[in-house]
């Protein structure tokens, strides 16, 4: 064998058509332990190793490699060698070793070596070998296979072991051997044979050539043994997949014969020879010697390896240039056991520490030299003494009182001598730590009185034998119990809320600090009656109690308790919860008139004072509204939200604080708006706001105006005044100004103005008179004072107001407008000026000159303008003429402008649009009158299919003066349609998808108007009608209903609503969705239920069909269980069964059939009992029974259940068997012919028994036949 393989390339290991088999690794897998074993297989250079897989595919793995593998079943692996060679297994030690040799004379001769093939493994699904990949780490890299059973390989595969392949596997040492012979248990003889062989092959090759040997292998890469780090070498091959664990047997590998021809030199064959019988000379060391054996040591010598002397010559023997060194193992499971090491070093002797007592052990050595190692010595056995015992585990208390402690113990490890006695010691409760004995003996518990009660106890433990004493326990602190405590002082109040009291209390002093006690809080609440009822049970010292009601006394008490039992309870005390916030003051209101300058409100008290009482009522007040309380009305008003939802920016200002329930709100604005709120205090709090009420107060005329001024100089007829508005206006808008005009000796005036101006222009004067103006304001709440007096002088006059111009139309579009000349006052009028417009304060001069008339044109149709005219002379201008209205001719409509299309909702409220409208008012006034009735008298709405109809609105166009009487609506190819004065219209009995274009002309008394632009509408695709509902499949507690011709696909999505009616008329959605069926389930039985179905798409959703009614039917009985059959005498029997409950309501009898041999059933009985007797029974004869329940409806016909089991009642027969099977069972249920064959359990049964005796007539055959 090489001395090491070189780390190689995954491509160099296996063939490219032949993938490697990945196996996970066993679940229990260990080297010599178990039934699985643990196999090395080394590949040479250039040779090869096949297996097959479990899929039966083989796998080739070629040198060099080492491949682990595992048997499952723990035999060895059946060996298949080339033609030319043989295999042979040598055993020693538990330690199998097969070599695969040449062949010889003395073997037999062929391609298969006479071994003894072990059985096949226990389970045929399980692979002779299993791969250990685990073992497979590089250097040199290893590879796993799974071979299925290479004992089945055919010869072709044969061939492909070219080299010599070497198995070793650890087996019991009480294997059988192979060929019949002895097992080889003498070491040196072992070992000096094959020494002996190994040279005389080394001398035939070196003395046939002197040189290279024909078909010798390749050389080694390594001349020397190199071991990586970490890794063990064993044989000169390194790598985890040939490491040994300590503790067990080396696994040891020789090597045979190479084919000639393939090697390159003999240098690395001379080392293989060496490394095995180095390892041949290692494996002569002897057993080790024992000596000075104590309870946990013992001392262990040895020799060195003996080396062997044979009659090759000097030069041959085996060298060995380095230093042995050893490993010494033990085993405490016996001479097979599992091995540990205990020492490894140079020394022969060492000191095995860390033994245990009393205890059989088997040691053994093995010697290493320079990487190789030689097989365990023999196992020499020795036992530790026996010593002291282990120190025990401490005491635990059993029990105990106030004056006792019962202490229990477990014994501990006796280290080989019986623990006769033990040494219990305690501190008598002093705790200094000084420890007196309390007992000694050999039980293992012991009771302790005369104690003190709820005090500390410290104890500790050791054993003793005859060895000594062991050492201590742990020390463990037990207690006695305490007495009762006494009584606590009552609980204290920590903290009141509204719903919760926080109380605490004290622990009682008598109790010491070890004792564990425990509290129960009890409370009483006033006048509930239930006395005092536990709330707390706990070791605290505090508790907050909830869900109390406010401002309510409870009183408390609290008892103290431990182990021994309960204290009185403390003095009862008692505590009152806080109250609450009271509810905000209600009713707000004003109490007698609101004066401009003043106001009373008054207000209720809460309807919730919280629990106390209320200590006074703050009153706010702000001035002005926020944007959601303007009101311009003078009137108060309250809103609920504004307390909910105040404004941002109102400024509060406290009026009122005090107990009393109203107040007065003086120094206030006239026609000022306010608002205000009130809230309440108590010793629970400040209750929320009330509702914000708003209160103006009314307003006073405004005060006196200044003087009006003149505005540049004054005219011949007129002047021009102008004004300031009055410094107060009393609390409301000046809304208008009067001026009054007089003489300048009169004191008679007149109005010459009244308007909301602050100016005006004052006409009809005479020229170069004087003229007294006074002006006074005037708001809501009426006119103030006069103002000082103005006065004025008039200039020159100007013409004369013309008269007022007269209009004639001569077209519709074209008005001719004439005047006269008014009077000049001394001026000639050398121009005329005439205004025209649509409005009379918006009319523009459209003509200036000397004429007397004009001609206007462009006017529309049925339109109003306004006209007027004024002279102009050297003076001035006069004033305007009346404004004359002139109205132009009336004229046919003009053309709509725009067309709109109503959405189906406007559709559906089309038909309210005239009508209705107009009595919406009454209706509403009559709502409650028709609601008190129970009745409407509105008409169903008609419904418009936005498939066949189409809404349509336009805006009315200009009437031109005469009213629009009509509508006419052009479709094109179909018959206009003629509407009345409206805008809108649906238009009906149009065609589903269908495109239109429509216009629209407005007629009037004067003829038709010009159409409109011609607009293009569409109609949309016809909703589905609903499909026929019908019930397929029913029961008493399902109905499966089906609609629809099936589930064929259409391109509008189709899909159906199914609603099922309540009690109350009202119909609920059970289904939606695309399918044709669908079960209800959870029904009543004999139950009527309603349904409806819809059928809807993208079009939109069908009308509904009509109610289908579907009733539900009664549900039968269910079925009896077998009857039971006694024989009452030679030709009576007797017949029961078990009873059912009613079926709400109905009553149930049943119906007993019998059937003679191979006849019908026939009915024997009917009615309400549950046993009957059977007479005239003929004799050897079979008889059958069966029941079934019959449930009585009232009102409809019976309904049978289904029938119970048959029982057969057999014929008595004359036989003693017959006549005590038919007295002991008397009747049996009907198995057809199974009592004339065999049950499935007692065929099983025969089927066992049968496998058993032909499995060990099998074995007997083996044992005998094959073994022996």
């Amino acid at each position: 064998m090489a001395d090491h393989t070189p780390p190689l390339e995954s491509g160099q290991l296996l063939s490219p058509e032949l993938p490697i088999l990945a196996s996970p690794p066993p679940s229990a897998m260990v080297n010599g332990e178990g039934s699985q074993q643990v196999i090395l297989v080394q590949v040479n250079p250039g040779e090869a190793f096949t297996i097959r897989r479990d899929d039966g595919q083989f796998q080739c793995i070629t040198g060099p490699a080492q491949v682990p593998m595992m048997s499952p079943n723990g035999s060895v692996p059946p060996i298949y060698v080339p033609p030319g060679y043989i295999s042979q297994i040598i055993e020693e030690n538990g330690v199998r070793r097969v070599l695969v040799l040449p062949q010889q004379p003395d073997f037999h001769p062929g391609g298969h070596s006479p071994l003894h093939h072990p059985p096949p493994p226990p389970h045929a699904h399980l692979p002779a070998f299993i791969p250990h990949p685990t073992m497979m780490a590089p250097p040199p890299h290893l590879y796993t296979g799974m071979a299925g059973g290479v004992g089945d390989m055919n010869s072709q595969y044969i061939s492909q072991y070219h080299p010599a392949h070497i198995y070793s596997e650890q087996v019991s040492a009480d294997s059988h051997p192979p060929h019949g012979r002895p097992p080889v248990v003498h070491r040196d003889d072992r070992t000096s044979k094959t020494y002996e062989r190994l040279q005389k092959k080394l001398k035939e090759r070196q003395g046939g050539g002197g040189g290279l040997v024909k078909d010798s292998p390749p050389p080694s890469p390594h001349k020397t043994c190199v071991s990586p780090s970490g890794q063990d070498v064993h044989n000169g091959v390194g790598g985890k997949g040939l490491e040994v664990e300590p503790d067990q047997p080396g696994h040891a590998s020789a090597s045979a014969d190479k084919p000639p021809g393939r090697g390159r030199n003999g240098e690395s064959e001379v080392l293989d020879e060496e490394a095995l019988a180095l390892q041949a000379l290692l494996s002569t060391v002897t057993g080790p010697v024992v000596s000075d054996v104590q309870a946990r040591s013992a001392v262990v010598t040895w020799s060195e390896p003996t080396r062997l002397v044979t009659e090759s010559s000097p030069e041959e023997k085996p060298s060995s240039s380095g230093t042995f060194s050893y490993d010494v193992s033990s085993s405490n499971t016996g001479k097979d056991g599992k091995y540990k090491s205990m020492y490894c070093g140079e020394e022969l002797s060492a000191t095995l520490e860390t033994l245990r007592p009393a205890t059989d052990y088997h040691v053994r050595v093995q010697a290493m030299c320079s990487c190789v190692k030689g097989s365990p010595s023999e196992a020499v056995s020795f036992t530790t003494l026996s010593c002291e015992p282990d120190p025990p585990n401490p005491p635990r208390k059993s029990s105990g009182t106030k004056n006792t402690l019962v202490l229990q113990w477990k014994a501990p490890c006796d280290n080989g001598s019986k623990v006769q006695n033990y040494v219990l010691q305690w501190d008598e409760g002093k705790g200094t730590g000084i420890y007196e004995q309390c007992y000694y003996g050999p039980q293992r518990q012991y009771r302790l009185t005369k104690l003190t009660p709820a005090s500390r106890y410290s104890f500790r433990l050791a054993a003793k034998n005859d060895m000594g004493v062991s050492e201590f326990s742990e020390v463990v602190d037990l207690f006695t119990s305490c007495s009762v405590p006494l009584p606590p002082f009552p609980p204290e109040l920590e903290k009141a809320g509204v719903t919760w009291l926080c109380l605490r209390w004290q622990r009682p002093n008598s109790s010491p600090k070890e004792d564990d006690i425990y509290y129960v809080l009890e409370m009483e609440e006033e006048g509930s009656g239930y006395g005092f009822q536990p709330s707390y049970d706990g070791d605290e010292l505090s508790c907050t109690v909830r869900d109390l009601h406010r401002s309510t006394k409870y009183k408390f008490r609290v008892a103290a308790y431990n182990s021994e039992g309960k204290s009185n309870p403390s003095q009862v005390v008692e505590f009152m919860t806080s109250p609450d916030k009271p509810s905000c003051p209600c009713r707000l209101v004003i109490r007698g008139r609101v004066l401009p300058q003043r106001f009373t409100v008054a207000w209720e008290p809460p309807k919730d004072n919280g629990g106390a009482a209320v200590t006074k009522y703050v009153v706010e007040l702000s001035e002005g509204l926020s944007g959601e309380f303007q009101n311009p009305r003078p009137s108060w008003s309250r809103d609920s939200d504004s307390r909910c939802r105040p404004s941002a920016g109102v400024s509060w200002e406290l009026v009122y604080s005090g107990p009393a329930l109203e107040h007065q709100c003086d120094g206030l604005k006239p026609g000022c708006s306010y608002q205000m709120r009130v809230y309440c205090m108590s010793t629970g709090g400040q209750s929320p706001l009330s509702e914000t009420m708003q209160v103006q107060t009314p307003a006073v005329p405004p005060g006196s105006c200044q003087p009006p001024r003149l505005v540049g100089k004054p005219k011949a007829r007129e002047v021009q005044l102008r004004w300031a508005p009055p410094q107060v206006d009393g609390g409301s808008p000046v809304s208008c100004y009067c001026v009054e005009m007089c003489g300048q000796h009169s004191e008679d005036s007149r109005e010459a103005y009244q308007g909301p101006d602050t100016d005006c222009l004052v006409g009809g004067l005479m020229p170069g008179k004087t003229y007294g103006f006074r002006l006074r304001a005037a708001n809501k709440a009426g006119f103030g004072p006069l103002s000082e007096r103005l006065e004025v002088t008039t200039g020159p006059g100007a013409p004369e107001p013309c008269r007022a111009p007269s209009c004639t139309c001569k077209s519709p579009s074209c008005v001719v407008v004439s005047w006269e000349a008014p009077p000049s006052n001394g001026a000639a009028v050398t121009e005329f000026r005439l205004e025209w417009g649509a409005a009379e304060g918006s009319m523009q001069v459209c003509y200036s000159g000397p004429n007397l008339s004009h001609e206007i044109k462009g006017l529309l149709p049925a339109s109003s303008y306004f006209c007027r005219v004024q002279a102009v002379n050297a003076a001035g201008v006069g004033p305007f003429s009346e404004a004359v209205l002139c109205q132009s001719p009336c004229s046919v409509p003009a053309a709509v402008g725009n067309i709109y299309v109503l959405k189906e909702s406007q559709m559906q409220r089309f038909h309210r649009s005239e009508e209705e409208i107009e009595e919406e008012e009454e209706e509403e006034e009559e709502e409650e009158d028709d609601d008190d009735s129970g009745g409407s008298s509105t008409r169903p709405a008609p419904y418009y299919s936005p498939s066949t109809c189409l809404g349509i609105s336009w805006d009315a166009p200009n009437d031109h003066g005469s009213e629009i009487t009509s509508y006419l609506l052009d479709l094109g190819e179909k018959q206009p349609i003629a509407v009345g004065p409206v805008t809108r219209h649906v238009i009906q009995h149009l065609q589903p998808d269908t495109s239109y274009r429509i216009r629209i002309q407005a007629l009037n008394s004067l003829g038709a108007g010009p159409f409109s632009h011609t607009f293009k509408l569409k109609t949309k695709p016809l909703p589905p009608l609903p499909p026929r509902l019908e019930c397929t499949v029913f029961s008493h507690q399902t109905l499966r209903l089906k609609w629809g011709d099936g589930p064929t696909k259409t391109s509008d999505a189709l899909q159906y609503q199914l609603q099922m009616g309540d009690k109350s008329g009202r119909f609920s959605s059970v289904y939606k969705g695309p399918c044709h069926t669908h079960k209800v389930q959870r029904l009543n039985e004999s139950t009527s239920y309603t349904f409806r179905i819809q059928a809807f798409n993208e079009a939109g959703e069908g009308p509904f069909s009509g109610v289908y009614t579907f009733t539900t039917p009664r549900s039968p009985p269910a079925a009896v269980k077998a009857p039971r059959v006694e024989r009452v005498d030679d030709g009576c029997c007797e017949v029961s069964w078990d009873a059912l409950l009613p079926m709400k309501g109905d009553p149930v009898i049943y119906t007993l059939q019998c059937m003679m041999g191979n006849s019908d059933f026939k009915q024997a009985y009917k009615g309400p009992s549950t046993s009957f007797q059977v007479h005239n029974l003929q004799p050897n004869s079979d008889y059958r029974f069966r029941v079934c329940a019959i449930r009585q409806c009232q009102d409809a016909p019976e309904l049978s259940g289904p029938f119970s089991p048959t029982v057969t009642l057999s014929p008595q027969r004359t036989d003693p068997v017959a006549v005590g099977a038919v007295a002991t069972a008397g009747a049996r249920p009907e198995s057809g012919r199974a009592r004339r064959s065999l049950t499935d359990e007692q065929c099983a049964f025969l089927l066992l028994m049968a496998f058993a005796v032909i499995a060990i007539l099998i074995a007997f055959i083996i044992q005998y036949f094959v073994i022996k």
